[in-house]
């Protein structure tokens, strides 16, 4: 299965304006507490002759109901994962051998009532919370944990709160 491609994949690191995290729990996988891999950011595939830039945007809209957001950052490189062998074949259509993403940085501007999970017939997630950026590796499926990693440490400068807007009195 090795000589399968890489699926092209966005992935999106969205910011609140407290400096957290949104993630989302997959509604296909078990929900033990606890347990890592259910949770995960939001991301999706490029389609054919698909800017990245307009692809993440998109794919917030799909997933998270949303696209209230800019773009803030990028990781330099292509990063990529392989399923592990029980997911081979299965996965990503069986078509894949795991995902080449291209992750962003965004700022979210809208209000939490702005993300609705249901806004999709078929919903990819059942629940979503903010949460600190240096917590995402230890929810991360543990094939994905590496790609969590870099981008906790890649993205760690939008990880700080701004400053509410306003004049002085």
């Amino acid at each position: 299965m090795s000589d399968l491609p890489y699926r092209p994949n966005v992935g999106a690191v969205l910011f609140n304006a407290a400096g957290l995290v949104l993630i989302a729990r997959r509604a296909d996988l078990p929900n033990a507490e606890g347990a890592p891999g259910g949770w995960q950011l939001p991301q999706g595939g490029i389609d054919a002759n698909e800017d990245p830039r307009r692809a993440v945007l998109r794919e917030l809209a799909e997933e998270i109901g949303t696209d209230r957001a800019e773009i803030i950052g990028e990781h330099p490189e292509w990063l990529t994962y392989d399923l592990p062998p029980e997911l081979l074949g299965r996965a990503l259509g069986g078509r894949y051998r795991g995902q080449r993403q291209r992750w962003f940085a965004l700022r979210f501007t809208g209000t939490d009532a702005d993300i609705r999970l249901d806004a999709d017939p078929h919903p990819e997630f059942d629940a979503w919370q903010w949460a600190p950026l240096a917590t995402l590796p230890d929810l991360a499926a543990p094939f994905k944990r590496r790609i969590y990693q870099v981008l906790a440490t890649s993205f760690a400068p939008f990880a700080t709160p701004i400053p509410p807007s306003g004049g002085s009195e």
